[in-house]
């Protein structure tokens, strides 16, 4: 699906103090897209619908369904009257694994997080990762370029973007989306069917990273995620599990370390006095 279905136009009035105008306005799109496995649905999510077998991809990888992008056989994505729903082929072991889980959810209600029972089920344990060294000045570089990556949003101010930064900053790859986790996803998603090395560069989000950001870098491979809003509490516990660089607060002169792995320690540049 083309980013010309991203993206709609509407009339709306424009007041100003002792003044009105009539124009058109862009929009994000935002529908529904379901996700189906073998012909079995599995989960609706609220999306913008364009980049969707990069999110459907990203999505399964991240959320455990795929252990390797090898196990998605084919895709399509079909529109359909209420949405857009997104067929996956996928391997038989796999899809196994997936109807078990989903005879796990039945019957169950009252759960803040669908399909679990005790606190120990509501978050994943979480993998370990190799952080990269990342340098200051390649943080600040990918912060100042991202902007040139969000076409929609500089249209529509309404979308989220996540970006694929080499180490020297240069941003390689960026996909947007209405949801923060879809932009993640679908980042991921292209990451993984063009096979790049998760261990030369960084991730970079235009929102705050929670916990479920950290946990879907770290199922990626992804060693350093920086954001530009801040983090949660769980997400910082979550990298310092995961052995995960996390940086909030990504502004331009300025971000915050919440957790470096020494092994992705850099020297910090000083700034000399006056």
């Amino acid at each position: 699906m083309s980013d010309d279905h991203s993206r709609c136009r509407v009339p709306v009035d424009v007041r100003r103090t002792g003044s009105a105008e009539r124009l058109e306005d862009s929009i994000a799109v935002e529908t529904a897209v379901a996700l189906v496995y073998n012909g079995i649905s599995h989960a609706v999510m609220m999306a913008t619908p364009a980049d969707l077998e990069d999110f459907a991809l990203g999505f399964s990888l991240t959320e455990g369904i795929l252990q390797t992008p090898d196990e998605l056989y084919g895709i399509e994505v079909r529109e359909e009257a209420a949405g857009v729903s997104v067929h996956l082929e996928i391997a038989t072991q796999r899809f196994m694994e997936l109807k078990q889980r989903r005879r796990s959810l039945a019957g169950r209600t009252g759960c803040g997080l669908c399909g679990t029972e005790s606190l120990e089920q509501a978050i994943r344990p979480i993998g370990r990762v190799a952080a990269p060294a990342v340098d200051d000045g390649a943080i600040q570089q990918a912060l100042e370029a991202l902007k040139w990556h969000q076409p929609l949003q500089r249209e529509t101010g309404a979308t989220h973007g996540a970006a694929w930064c080499d180490l020297g900053g240069q941003v390689q790859l960026a996909r947007e989306d209405v949801g923060r986790h879809n932009a993640l996803d679908k980042l991921i998603g292209v990451m993984m069917r063009r096979r790049l090395a998760v261990a030369d560069g960084f991730a970079l989000v235009s929102s705050r990273a929670s916990y479920e950001m950290v946990q879907k870098c770290a199922a990626a491979g992804i060693g350093c995620l920086v954001a530009v809003s801040a983090p949660t509490s769980l997400a910082i516990e979550q990298a310092r599990q995961a052995g995960l660089m996390l940086v909030g607060f990504a502004r331009t002169g300025r971000h915050v370390i919440y957790h470096q792995p020494a092994s992705g320690s850099v020297p910090a540049v000083q700034a000399s006095g006056g």
